[in-house]
This record gives C-alpha cells, structure tokens and sequence, in this order.
C-alpha cells in the first residue's frame, strides 16, 4: 500500500541543500520515517543520486546500536563522504537514540550528538536530515541547539485528503473510520475494527503516556492519563488549568494541583499530543489570555482514549477541520465578537464564537464549523458572529454533509465538508 504525501515531500525538497538540518517532528507513528526514507530516498533516486552517495542510518535498528555514540556516528559517516566534489545526503532516523538519559535529565549537560550534527553542516557537500520522536527531540530543542540552523518540517497524521484514496472505501465509509479510528497511517494496514481499537490503545499507554512520563520524569502516570482523558472528552470546549483543577475537586476523582495541570497540559502539547488554540478578540485585535481550546492531533488516539464510548460527531468534526487547517499550514485561533443585544429593553455585552480565525501572511478567513443545520434557527445561530464581524475577510460554514457550495446575501460561503476536506484550494472557492 503506497500513502501519498505530496505536501510534506515537497517542503522537504525545497529544503534540499539549503545549509541547514532538516529536522522531521510529529507525533509518533505519524510517518516520519515513511516520508524519509521511502519517499523522499526514492525522490533522490529518481533525480540522479547515486545510491551509495545516500547514507541512511536508523538509530533504533538493533544493528546501528553502536552508532548511538555521537562520536562513532559521525566517524561512520565521515568514512562515507570519501569525495569532496560528490554530494551527500544523510538521513538520520529516530536521532534521540544517539542522546544519553544523562544529557536529557541535565540541563547543563552539553548534547554531543547537536555538537556532531552542526560538524556536519561545515561540510559543504553534506546535506543533513533527522528524525526525532516527539518526546525525546523537540522543536524548542532544535531551534535552540542547532543556533537557528534547524530548519523544520512538522508532520501531522494523514489528512482525509491523503487517508480517503488510501483506505480503498466509499468516501462516507472512509470518513466515518477516519473520525473514528484517525489517521496514523499504520491503521489502515489493520483489519478490523478489534485490531485498530487495540493498536490505538496500545500507543496510548505504552508510547505516548509512558514516553511523556519518562522525559520529564513524570511519578504519577495515573494523574497525567487522567487528565490526558478530561482533554480528550472536552474537545472544542473552553478551558484552563485552574477550571481542570476545580472538575477535579468537584467530580471526587483523584486531585491534581493547577500547576501540576499546567504542566502536564504543556507536555502534552510539546510531544504533540494536543494542540492549543488561543482566543482571539477580533474587534479588539487582541488575544485573551485564557481560556483556550485544546483539540487532538489524532481523533483515533482521543477515541480510544475514553474506549470510543464518546462518538461526538459535531465536536470531531470541528476537530478535523482544525486539524486540515493546521495540515495546510494555517495558524488559528478562537475568534470572540463582541456585540450588545437588547434583553428586556436593555442593551447587554454578549460575546459570540467564531470557531475558527485561520491565517496565512496576508490572508485570513474566519469559519464556523457546523455538522448540521436543520431548521433557519440553527442557520441564524450558525452565521450570527460571522455577520457581526467588521472587516471583509472572507466568512465560510463547512456543514457536515455534501450540502453544494453556495453564498447567500450576507456574503457567507456554504459549503459541505468533503469539498472543504478534499480540495486544498476549498478556502478561496
């Protein structure tokens, strides 16, 4: 089975000797290493790379166990690059495996392997690319170490856009097993449903919990799964460590301390686990501090999470739609309007949502996501903030059926939620 991903194939390949460290982030079982060294190692094939010019290593494979060493890794490859005048390319997988539990617990403790790999840049022939788990090889890490000679590419679970043609399925049975089951590529290699729901329990308690626990020295795994659960069941809701904290206090479950919350909630956002959605006062032009939005980079692991017993489809919806947004390369925001409404003869303030403030350089597009509008109640509802809005960036409603792409008389753009999935184009249609 061959998984197209054109989009991060051709970031890397803009990238190509661009005197800097490609480093590949993301969740784990993403596809990093898929997107590295099939992909983009048939790419250099194809452009006239010699093979032997190619020097592949991955770290977790029992044979290269020597080359965990930083100093022996950069002795193998420099044995490799034999001729000045030929270029080489040097795909490193899984790169944390070349880093000491000593370097990472201290902070003062040089990491030899960023020494090695900035050695490697003062090569003019040698082209440099990584891989690194998302909790041992962060991209604060990167740009820090590498003294901004790291260049990123961020690599999300398959888009609907790259899972649909890949699964083989009717588009509405593909995407109802993509709400449910997610994207992480290796889902669409198992057979069944019992086979996908124990995979994706397995990632969650025995990589990404156990992983986060291990970086950062977590003792209380079980209040860390707790939490990871109460972001998981409250997806597109408002939230902060201090009203976590109080859920805990009030529902009589084990309780954790904001701080702690705090934490934890930062952990799981550097291992790419949740991404955090800021609000964004769109009159004002100004961000509000708290509370935010935290929505998973994978419905299937948030599924699995809570033992696919919350099969919300409205809110995994709104789910998806951040996740093709930030996949598109998107910054986004929760957008606050600000209006006064007549209540009992008097005017009162009232903030109205807008679910999603999408930006990119000069463009900006403010959309609602909506599964279904079934009566001119819900239609007002759904385009209200949109109307109040003063500026004219463009306003779109993605519905959740295969509703044609229209625009009515307040200048908001209709349309269902295949056409916005399935075209990446579907913001400017």
């Amino acid at each position: 089975m061959v998984i197209r991903r054109d989009r991060y194939l051709e970031r890397l390949t803009s990238k190509q000797n661009n005197g800097m460290i490609k480093v590949i982030t993301g969740i784990r079982r993403s596809g990093k290493s898929y997107l590295l060294f099939n992909l983009f190692y048939d790419h250099l094939l194809a452009s006239g790379t010699p093979e032997d010019n190619i020097i592949c290593i991955a770290l977790d494979d029992v044979e290269n166990e020597a080359y965990r060493d930083p100093y022996r890794l950069y002795s193998y490859i420099k044995e490799r690059v034999q001729d000045n005048r030929e270029h080489y390319y040097v795909l490193i997988d899984e790169a944390q495996y070349a880093i000491s539990k000593e370097e990472m617990k201290n902070p003062d403790e040089p990491i030899r392997l960023y020494g090695v790999l900035n050695s490697l840049l003062r090569k003019s022939n040698v082209d440099v690319y990584i891989t690194g788990s998302n909790s041992k090889f962060l991209s604060s890490d990167v740009m820090t170490e590498f003294r901004g000679r790291g260049d990123e590419i961020h690599i999300s679970p398959l888009s609907f856009s790259e899972f649909y043609p890949a699964s083989g399925q009717e588009k509405s049975d593909a995407w109802r097993d993509y709400l449910y089951y997610g994207g992480l590529p290796h889902i669409l290699a198992e057979s069944g449903g019992e086979a996908k729901s124990r995979y994706l329990e397995k990632l969650n308690k025995e990589m990404y919990l156990r992983d986060m626990c291990e970086r950062y020295g977590i003792r209380d795994e079980e209040s860390m799964l707790i939490l990871m659960k109460v972001i998981a069941s409250a997806i597109g809701s408002l939230s902060n460590a201090q009203k976590i904290s109080d859920t805990f206090r009030s529902s009589g479950d084990k309780v954790i301390t904001m701080p702690t919350i705090s934490s934890y909630l930062k952990y799981l956002q550097e291992s790419f686990v949740v991404e955090k959605a800021e609000r964004y006062d769109i009159k004002g032009r100004k961000y509000i501090s708290t509370p935010s939005k935290y929505y998973y980079s994978d419905l299937g692991l948030r599924n699995a999470l809570l033992n696919f017993r919350q099969f919300e489809e409205t809110h995994l919806m709104e789910n998806a739609i951040y996740n093709e947004l930030i996949y598109r390369g998107y910054s986004v925001d929760v957008g606050v309007v600000e209006t006064r409404v007549d209540e009992g003869g008097k005017k009162v303030r009232k903030q109205l949502e807008v679910d999603f403030v999408v930006n990119q350089f000069n463009k900006r597009y403010y959309i609602q996501s909506a599964f279904l509008i079934s009566d001119r109640e819900k239609f007002e509802q759904e385009q209200a903030p949109l109307v109040k809005i003063p500026d004219s960036f463009k306003k779109i409603v993605v519905v959740g059926n295969n509703t044609p792409i229209w625009r009515n008389e307040e200048g908001i753009t209709f349309m269902g939620i295949y056409d916005f999935l399935l075209n990446e184009n579907s913001l400017d249609l």
